[in-house]
Parts: C-alpha cells; structure tokens; sequence
C-alpha cells in the first residue's frame, strides 16, 4: 500500500518531534524573580541554560558551552547508563541543579563538574573529570558544599574555592559494592535516583551502600563493536526474577567526617529502601518495602545508634505502588498519600503519626503533589479528577476543605511552583494544542509572563491532524479510553488497521496531550491509509488500584482481552477491516504484540514486537514479581503468561526488532523465542541494531527501522 505522504520516514524517525522543543528542566531562581530552563534555540536536542526575569520578561543564556557541550560519543558510560533509566535524550547542558538558597549554581558538563553564583556570576570547573567519572553531584542546601561519587565513593568539596582538593566521605568503594549510588532496580523500577542525601542543615550525609558481590553476572557482548578488547563487552549484576537482588544497607556520615553508623533496617534483609527523607527536625526517615510488595513502612531512625522506629504501615492485597507524595511539616505532622481506598488520596497525621483527616476522596486519584504552603495551609496536586485523560492542577486545604481546580484549559498541565507561592510555571498542552510554558498567578491563575509559545512549522508542513479520543465498553462493561487516527478522506473504511500498543502496568498511552499528535509513525501510515488506534487497557495507569489489579498474577490476558474488545468495536462502528488487523508495540507493547499471534490470530494477523519480554523469568525482580510473584510462588501464571507457551496457536505474521546491548531487556528475550519459533516450525522476520539498547538513538538506526516496518506492513497487511 502505498500513496502520496507529506510525512517523510526520515521525519517519523526525527528527533525531537514538530512543537515539542520547548523549554524543560524548569526551576525558579533567584528568591522566585527569574526562572531558569534548559532549551536549544535551533530547535535540536542539543540544550542551553537560560534564564527569564519575571518582572521584565527578559531573557539571557546563562551557560552555553562551546562545542556544543555533551553529545552521544563524549558522555562517559555510566552516563549514557544513567540516561537510559531516565529515557533522556538531551544534548548540551543536560542537568543542572540550584542550592536551596537559589545563590550557587551546579552544572555538569563535559565529564567536569562547574558551579557558578546566581545567574550573573562566572562559571568556574570546581572539579576535573580526568580520567575517572564523576557521578551523582549534589549541591549541600546552603550552596557551601558540592558532594559528588568517584571510584565508587562519596567525595565532598567547597564550592568557595577555599578547598584545593576534594575530600573522601566514605571508604571501601569497589565495584560490585558501591556507595552513594542507586542500584539498577531502584532507577529502572523504583524512581528512586538518588544514593545519597544531604541532610537539611549540610552537616550529615545518609547514603546506601550497594552490595552486589553475590550477583552472578550477566554479560552483554558488544557484537558490532570493532573494538577486540574489554570494551567490546559489560557485565551487569541484573536481578532476574525469584532471584537475589542487591543487598542495600543505608548509613549516615557527618559531613565533617568520621565513622559512618548503619541504621537498621529489620531482621529481613531481603527488602527494598524505596525512598529516605530527612526532615526539618533532622530526623532521619525512610520507606521500606517487603519483597512481595505488599506492605511499606515508613521508619524513623535514631541517628545516635541507627536504631528504627515505625511511624506508619501501609498493606495491599493488590501491591504497593510507590510515590513520592510524602511531606513532612513544621509541627512534625506531615502528608501522606495511600491506595487505600482503591484510590491514591491524601492523608494528614500529626507529630505522634496519628491521622488527623483524609484531604481528598472519591473514584478519582491524585498524581502527585507538587508543593505545600503551610503559612497559607495549602496543597497544590496534580489530578485527572473530572477526566483521566487530563491532568489539572488542584488545591486543597490542610483542613480538607476547599479542593478547588487552578487550571482549567482542557488537556495536560505540568507545574512547578515559586517557593513564595507567588507564581507557578505551567506546561501545558492537548491533542489540538502544541505545548506552551507560561509563568501564572498562583492564586488567580492569570498568565504574567509567556516563556514559550512559539509556533513550529512543520505542525502545518506535515498537516498534522490530532486524533480522536473516544471512550468504549469492554465485554464485561468496563469503560477504556482510546485514540483513533483516522486516515485521509481519499481513503475510504473499511481500512486495514494498525493497534498501536503498550500494554502494561504503570503507563497511560491515551492522555490528552500533545505527545499523541505528534506520534509520527502513526500519523505517516494514517497517511498511508491505514487506521491506527490506541487503547489503554486494564492494567493500565491512572485509573486506580482495581483497574490496574486486573491483571494481578496474570499478566497478557486481561490487556489483550481488552485489546481485542476494541477491534471488534472498531469492526461495528465500519472503521476496520477484520481480515486486516496488526498491532505493534515495543518493550511491554513487544510483548503484547507477539503474544497477540497466538492468543487471539482470530483478531490479528501482523505483529511488530520490539525489545518482547517473552517470558517474565527473564525479567527484573520489582518489575515482575510486583504483577506476577515470583516463578516459584507462581509457576502456571509464569507459564501462561510466556509468548512460547501460545506458539502451537500462532498465525500470521511476525516481526521482531531488538537490540543486542538491551541491557533492560536482553536480546535474550528474543533469542529464546526464535528458538520455539523454530521448534514449532513458525515464520518470523529478525531485525536486529547491534549498537542499539532499549531506546534507539541512532538516527540512521530509527530511519532504517521505520522504513522495514512499513515495507513488514505492506507487504503483509
């Protein structure tokens, strides 16, 4: 199939997409006058520090390196590391970070790490990179001191120039038993980023201690590499599922040095350290999770001896699902957000961590809060409360009185609030709306300043068109939300259709945002012809603790039910071709799609997995055993759950696309399956990057594979 497209593979496969090179990383400086962001004025990847003035609107560059700053082929391999954890695809400046004071300035760059005072000061190299990494910098939160890890060990310096040489924290750093990091699961699974804390008075650092000597260790062989030495190669301690994970201890040094003492973290050493907080009593707090994840404490620990005490204990049925909607207040109370109503809602307890009040209620949850005035005694949230495609922001009172919405235009809203409370900057965008950053009122919501609102051009070159949000009911009268990409009136229905998929736990692919218009493989084959639909199955985010639990122990049944639900809605409303239906997806969508083929080839006859799980024995223990158990508690839902276990039933046609240094999810996956194809003597097509992990980034990469999967789908389709 195949007609005129104003799209090109070239565009689908571009990055970043038409109207989203706007400014990120927004943080307000300076006591809340100026706001600094990183943004590319050409519009590339490739990112500059600026800084706007409220009052004036004016706008300067603060931080532009020359060279270009950090690209793909300088940053180190623990960075490029890191980056894949946080699915980062800036250039440039890619991180920067303010004390709390907004007086000292940190910027990573170059394998160096440089601070700078205020937005008007000279930027200066603090420390040197040389030929070792320089991992995890943090400014103390008066801005007097910078922390950062080398060798595998917390180092601190002064940022007044007045220390000639850094100073090592901690001690008997090696590599498989590492200080101040986190562990791969706390960064991939948990959100959890950080190894290290600064307490808020800069006199004590709490950090963990990541032991990973009885790992055996999974190789990654670099097979495209011209490289014959030991870069062509990487071991990882990867925690597969029902297996050992990292064994974590977390201790507290003072910043000034001496010994370190190790809190105590119970009897079962088997656990997760989910989140650490220190509050503004110099207490030292933590979250804890047990290995099945279905109960979370929330200790406080004696600093003295380490030793623990339990403040609050939270128990599902289902699984804990981890937030970062914690806030300790000045009386010694704090906020507190829980699931436990099937919905995550807010909570206040007092200094003795008895509840005062539950702050917010009903079949709709809260995302995350975003800040707290307590003179005001006000909390500002983030919610899909009137429709969970959107996201507004809210607030409501410390006496759980008041909940009133701050915004209102329709769409997706993302927000960061001055710390006077004066003002917040406002991302916001829909499927009709590029993104546009704004500084507003925070208390009557009016626009003061526009950051950005520029129009791109390609948005009219290409003839974008937003999709369509539609709502349908599954089998069993469950509500779904949906995007349909309808091609051009030239064609006419029924058309052959393309599901466009993910699938799994913890991700919401229909939101009204502008991310869904600018899905450039999805706008290029509506071009072509094809309809292309998104559908967010049970299981799905946002939509509660029942809706997601549906697949509990289970995993590839429910959200393919509900997958083939929505083709045959499609077939009713005289949209989609029956005898013409594909889907493809990639990680979990991987997974999805080449299950498809064998547990519904009555729906689907084309397949595109990328990067498949196919069979969750090979994946990461929190990941995994949070939806499914262990292999051991759980054998038939592992067995069932596995893509080999419906080969006998595969029809139609498959294509697999992996990259053989996935270090997330390993080509093995893939490997595993061609061997039951082959076993069960089944067609498939193999489409392999050697240098690619789980995010394509080449550029010439993405072309080449946009280019086969259109060719896979004409051909086959």
């Amino acid at each position: 199939m195949s007609t005129s497209n104003t799209i090109s593979l070239e565009e689908v496969a571009f990055f970043p997409r038409p109207a989203t090179s706007i400014p990120v990383s927004l943080k307000f400086s300076d006591a809340g006058r100026n706001v600094s962001f990183l943004w590319s004025e050409d519009g590339s990847l490739n990112r500059s520090l600026y800084s706007l003035d409220i009052e004036s609107g004016a706008r300067k560059s603060i931080i532009s390196p020359s060279g270009g700053g950090d690209t793909e082929a300088t940053l180190s391999a623990e960075e490029k590391l890191e980056r894949e954890r946080r699915r980062e695809r800036g250039l440039g400046v890619t991180k920067y970070s303010w004390s709390s004071d907004n007086d000292v300035l940190l910027v990573p760059l170059g394998g160096h790490l440089f601070v700078q005072n205020g937005t008007n000061g000279s930027l200066r190299k603090l420390v040197d990179g040389g030929t070792g990494s320089l991992q995890a910098p943090q400014l103390s939160p008066d801005g007097g001191k910078l922390a950062f890890v080398r060798d595998n060990d917390i180092f601190t310096i002064s940022t007044n120039g007045k220390d000639s040489a850094p100073v090592q924290l901690t001690t008997g750093g090696q590599a498989n038993k590492v200080h101040g990091l986190a562990e791969y699961i706390a960064q991939e699974e948990m959100d959890r980023y950080e190894g290290y804390w600064w307490s808020q008075d800069g006199t004590h650092i709490a950090y963990t201690e990541i032991d990973e000597t009885h790992l055996p260790l999974y190789r990654i062989m670099h097979q495209g590499s011209e490289d014959t030495g030991h870069a062509a190669q990487e071991d990882h301690g990867y925690p597969f599922a029902g297996q050992a994970n990292a064994k974590v201890r977390l201790g507290v040094i003072p910043t000034s040095g001496g010994k370190t003492v190790w809190m105590d973290l119970g009897s079962d050493q088997d656990i997760y350290l989910a989140r650490v907080h220190w509050l503004p009593s110099g207490e030292l707090w933590a979250e804890l999770e047990n290995r099945e994840q279905t109960q979370l404490d929330l200790l406080r620990f004696n600093l003295s001896n380490g030793e623990q005490s339990l403040v609050l204990h939270e128990e599902s049925d289902v699984w804990i699902n981890l937030h970062k909607s914690f806030f300790p207040l000045r009386d010694g109370g704090f906020v507190w957000a829980s699931e436990r109503s099937g919905f995550k809602h807010l909570y206040l307890y007092d200094q003795d961590a008895s509840l005062v009040r539950q702050l917010t209620d009903g079949p709709w949850l809260v995302d995350e809060i975003v800040a707290v005035d307590q003179t005001a005694a006000q909390i500002y949230f983030l919610s899909g409360k009137e429709d969970p495609t959107q996201k507004q922001l809210f607030s409501v009172g410390l006496d759980g009185e008041d909940l009133r919405a701050i915004t209102s235009e329709k769409g997706t809203h993302s927000v960061v609030i001055s710390s006077d409370f004066s003002h917040f900057v406002d991302i916001h965008s829909s499927v009709e709306n590029p993104p546009q950053v704004n500084v507003r009122n925070l208390l009557s919501g009016a626009t003061v300043r526009t950051i950005w609102d520029t129009t791109d051009p390609k948005v009219e070159a290409l003839k974008l068109s937003p999709p369509e949000l539609v709502t349908l009911q599954t089998r069993d009268g469950v509500t779904l939300h949906g995007a349909l990409y309808r091609p051009p009136s030239s064609f006419q229905a029924p058309y052959p259709t393309v599901i466009s998929v993910y699938g799994g736990p913890h991700a919401q692919l229909v939101s009204d945002s502008w991310d869904l218009c600018v899905d450039m493989r999805a706008q290029y084959l509506c071009n072509q012809g094809y309809l292309v639909f998104k559908l967010d199955n049970r299981g799905s985010a946002r939509r509660g603790l029942a809706f997601e639990g549906a697949m509990k122990h289970d995993m590839g049944n429910i959200e393919l039910l509900d997958q083939v639900d929505g083709v045959e809605w499609l077939v009713e409303q005289g949209l989609a071709d029956a005898k013409r239906v594909a889907m493809y997806g990639w990680s979990y969508g991987g997974y999805m799609s080449a299950l498809a083929l064998g547990r519904a080839p009555e729906t689907f006859r084309v397949a595109i997995a990328g990067a498949p799980v196919t069979h969750w024995d090979g994946y990461d223990t929190h990941y995994t055993e949070r939806y499914m158990g262990t292999p051991e508690s759980n054998p038939k839902g592992y067995k069932e759950s596995s893509v080999m276990h419906h080969l006998h039933k595969m029809e139609g046609r498959l294509m697999l696309i992996h990259g053989l240094i996935d270090e997330n999810v390993h080509f093995r996956h893939s490997a595993r399956l061609i061997n039951a194809l082959i076993d069960a003597q089944k067609d498939y097509e193999l489409l392999l990057f050697p240098n690619e992990r789980h995010m394509p980034r080449s550029q010439k990469d993405r072309v080449y594979m946009e280019t086969r999967i259109v060719r896979f789908l004409d051909t086959h389709l």
